[in-house]
């Protein structure tokens, strides 16, 4: 019988018209790709509330049809692929997309293919790299470029990009190119909704240059560009930092699933952009100098989702480089030369819980995962000082902020809540069970920065909750398997300082 070639190999046969250098290098990288996918794979059958899942033990899961799923114990936090193989009723997997396929749940083989794409581009990136340079980064774009490879730390579709040509991914993938073409659309004025101060590089007499990625020109807006501008692609790909020491950072719409979201541009993100930039400077400033935010210098939409842009300022421009500080996004922590001691990361969980804790006690919740949290390090890498950047996502308590007597930003929408488990799901499945579990890189290391982060801080009602509620994350797996569902759906992991498996 005829089988159609798998996504590895259609990958495979485009790598070797386009960069048949590659394929050899790329093969060899598709076995520890498929582990690093089967590892997020693995760990969200054993944490995420999955209905076709009846029964949970170490290392065993039983299917509603009775079938059974036999792999490690899974660590939650862990971020090595330590997953080679899973057993499901006695029948070996070692590949994400085939193990999906085999469990016959609903809507799996959909995302059996997203898992097969997401192998594929995991294997594609790092069979490009050059090797990691010993010298640190002196621009934001590097960290980003040469520091991130595989993603996201515990998703799945860490390396997803359906909609890319592998020609294209090589082009854009700020992992393999350091510059791309970044478009500039005319636009009339007065078609136009801009906020803040759209920028005089980006005018044309009476007409705005709108930026655009090339791959949304090309297959959503479906026009040649006549104007187009040097850029270097950042770690969310459709993130662009324009040339210059400090250069402002340029996020384009792009309408295509990257890892679980569709990334265009909402007239709401862009009608608030600038009441949001200017409550979060105000915010930062109860934190002590612990915080900054990056400000948004303009928004513009042609009101259209697809043809709009944010202009942002570089994170880089709060570090001061004449003392030798280095500002790095936080996904990129764990490819340094850093110690990242436990003593070093103690300290870097107890910055990020103090400034965290102290903007939801009054009434923010920061969406603080490794890509919109940076932080400022000294010379020697102690860290001193957080950076977040991209404030779409964050929420806001009306009634937390009247409590100290701060006054509300004219903001509507999905940003305002007083829903306790709301404001805590966003700032704890960021920071904590994101960003600090990706840093520390399993469960007890995890356990034992957060034991002494938390010592000094001030037990308010949120950090009792964070120390003895099961963590939230957000169950990216079942999401991507709930297509009717609207809105994130959260899974509760063992909490680390309690959940004596990780010890």
């Amino acid at each position: 019988m005829h089988r159609p070639p798998t996504v590895e190999a259609e990958v495979a046969d485009e790598l070797a018209v386009v960069r048949p250098d590659l394929v050899s290098r790329y093969t060899a990288e598709l076995p520890g790709a498929r582990a690093a996918v089967l590892t997020r794979l693995w760990r969200a059958l054993a944490h995420e509330p999955l209905p076709w899942i009846a029964e949970r033990g170490p290392g065993v899961l039983r299917l509603s049809d009775g079938r059974r799923l036999h792999g490690p114990v899974a660590d939650p936090y862990a971020t090595s692929a330590y997953v080679t193989a899973v057993r499901l009723d006695g029948v070996s997997y070692d590949d994400p997309a085939r193990l999906m396929t085999g469990l016959a749940v609903p809507h799996g083989a959909y995302f059996a293919s997203e898992l097969a794409h997401s192998a594929a581009s995991l294997a594609l990136s790092r069979a490009g790299q050059k090797g990691r340079p010993k010298e640190w980064p002196d621009s934001d774009w590097e960290w980003e470029q040469r520091r991130v490879v595989d993603g996201h730390p515990f998703h799945p579709n860490c390396r997803s990009r359906p909609g890319f040509s592998v020609e294209e991914q090589l082009a854009y993938g700020p992992e393999h190119s350091s510059h791309v073409r970044l478009g500039l659309i005319p636009v009339g004025a007065r078609e136009c909704l801009v906020t803040g101060e759209w920028p005089d590089r980006m005018r044309d007499g009476e007409r705005l240059l709108i930026p655009v990625h090339p791959w949304q020109a090309e297959h959503v807006l479906k026009r040649p560009l006549d104007l187009d501008a040097v850029a270097h692609p950042l770690m969310s790909l459709r993130t662009l930092a324009l040339p210059g020491v400090g250069g402002p950072h340029v996020k384009t719409a792009l309408s295509t699933r990257l890892t679980s979201s569709v990334r265009d541009i909402s007239q709401w993100s862009i009608s608030t952009s600038a009441i949001l930039s200017a409550f979060a400077e105000r915010m930062a400033a109860h934190t002590d100098g612990l915080l900054h935010t990056t400000r948004t210098i303009g928004a513009i939409t042609a009101h259209s989702p697809d043809l709009a842009a944010v202009v942002r300022e570089s994170p880089q421009v709060y570090g001061d480089q004449e003392r030798g500080e280095r500002v790095v996004p936080v996904a990129a922590l764990a490819t340094t030369e850093l110690p990242r001691s436990p003593a070093w990361l103690a300290d870097f969980a107890r910055l990020a819980l103090t400034v965290g804790l102290r903007l939801l006690e009054l009434g923010v919740a920061l969406e603080a995962h490794g890509q919109n949290l940076l932080v400022v390090l000294s010379p020697t890498g102690a860290p001193l000082r957080l950076v977040y950047r991209d404030l779409a996502d964050i929420r806001v308590s009306p009634a937390r902020l009247a409590r100290h007597g701060i006054p509300l930003p004219e903001l509507t929408g999905r940003v305002v809540t007083d829903d306790e488990t709301t404001l805590r799901r966003k700032l704890f499945g960021s920071l904590v069970a994101g960003a600090l579990a990706g840093t520390a890189g399993s469960g007890p290391a995890l356990r034992a920065a957060l034991e002494t982060a938390v010592r000094d801080l001030p037990r308010t009602p949120d950090l009792v909750a964070l120390l003895e509620e099961p963590l939230p994350t957000k169950a990216l797996t079942l999401m991507r398997l709930s297509p009717g569902t609207p809105g994130d759906q959260w899974a509760g992991l063992p909490n680390p300082l309690r959940w004596e498996t990780v010890s």
